[in-house]
């Protein structure tokens, strides 16, 4: 045992996991667990229900999938586990780290969404998986037509719960949660939780386990806030020069739809390439401007707050507010998706003068350290500390 240990850290936890489980941690090279994973996965793995609320980035899909995987029963061929999320992205997203952490297993898994063929997700229903990644809508659809068994289903996890307790979501969420066993674990996890969305889930949940991490408790300190002032119609050329920095590999957030299409057209004229990301985009669109990104032929992704919700894409080291936040609320969220796991980020604003005022504001009420600079000869240079 001591050899499948080495190097994996002393995570108690972890060393009590299966050898491909403790194999892909030390693949991805993490050297401690986060606050979330540290107090959640014991819980998880003991069997209780679980009411996550967690700051994006700091290791939430991994908390589930490792106590889930953990204990998915290789001998039964049948679905044992369901995951839960809004988009068709975040599923895609989950199946892909699903398929990352089982290597070394023989463990199945399927993601199901709406809008694919639906003949060829039958075909997947098919052969079995023991893990089961899906939007509600289509998961639904599949337990109605008698074709996703949920007799044997043992874990639940709702991923981006605040996002799933809308009108549009609710009630899917309710019926595929009836459709399995009393005995079924139920696991809710989410960026943001209010009180009332907390006393929601505790309804379908026995003695639930409530766990609240707060941004500035973890992941924080690996993660460099910085602004530029500038004019309203320079901040164009602002981002246009952020981008010419080597090893930026960027998220920016506009607020309208129809500024992001002239954002990037007049980005294309100077010669800087982007996709956009919006929640009008086809699924098609929304797949390659991702996959650009991710393979790296575009240093700069243009999204809307809706279309970037679950996003994770590895490797993406600053975030850019464009247009300023409406709220400290939305500025951390947005942050969040840089530092992620540890690794070190940037986040940036570019803001008016009057919108300074109210970055001085945010950084008062929320302790974020953010530092004002400028951009000369090519390079981020210091001028002051703004708290």
């Amino acid at each position: 045992m001591e050899n499948n240990t080495k190097g994996i850290g002393d995570w108690s936890v972890l060393q009590r996991l299966k050898p491909f489980l403790q194999e892909a941690w030390k693949h991805k090279g993490f050297q401690k667990p986060t606050m979330i994973q540290e107090k959640a996965v014991p819980l998880i793995l003991e069997g209780k229900d679980v009411i996550s609320e967690s700051p994006t980035g700091t290791g939430k899909t991994i908390t589930y999938l490792l106590p889930l995987l953990e204990r998915i029963d290789l001998e039964k061929k049948v679905t044992q586990a369901i995951i839960i999320a809004p988009s068709r992205e975040l599923v895609m997203q989950i199946y892909e780290e699903i398929q990352r952490w089982a290597q070394g297993s023989e463990i199945t898994s399927a993601s199901f969404i709406g809008g694919a063929n639906i003949k060829l997700q039958l075909e997947k229903i098919k052969k079995h998986p023991q893990i089961v990644v899906g939007t509600t809508g289509r998961l639904l659809e599949l337990i109605k037509m008698k074709k996703l068994k949920m007799h044997n289903v043992k874990m639940i996890v709702v991923d981006e719960f605040d996002m799933l307790i809308v009108q549009d979501h609710i009630e899917n969420v309710q019926s595929i949660i009836k459709a399995t066993q009393k005995e079924r674990q139920l696991l809710f996890f989410s960026a943001t939780l209010s009180k009332e969305n907390e006393q929601l889930a505790k309804r379908w949940m026995k003695d639930p386990q409530v766990i609240r991490i707060e941004k500035k408790k973890d992941s924080e300190s690996n993660v460099e806030h910085i602004y530029f002032v500038s004019e309203l119609r320079d901040k164009i050329d602002v981002l246009r020069r952020i981008m010419r920095i080597d090893g930026i590999k960027a998220l920016a957030f506009i607020n309208d739809m129809e500024k992001m299409f002239e954002v990037q057209a007049k980005l294309k004229y100077k010669g800087i390439a982007s996709e956009v990301l919006n929640g009008e985009s086809s699924k098609g669109e929304r797949q390659q401007a991702l996959r650009h990104f991710r393979e790296g032929k575009v240093a700069l992704l243009l999204a809307t707050d809706v279309a970037a919700r679950g996003l994770d894409i590895e490797g993406l080291n600053h975030v850019i507010h464009f247009d300023f936040p409406h709220d400290t609320k939305q500025y951390i969220h947005r942050s969040g998706r840089t530092g992620r796991m540890n690794a070190l980020g940037t986040v940036i604003s570019i803001v008016t003068k009057r919108e300074e005022s109210f970055l001085k504001k945010l950084s008062r009420a929320s302790g974020i350290l953010i530092q004002k600079k400028v951009i000369y000869h090519g390079k981020i240079s210091d001028q002051e500390t703004l708290l």
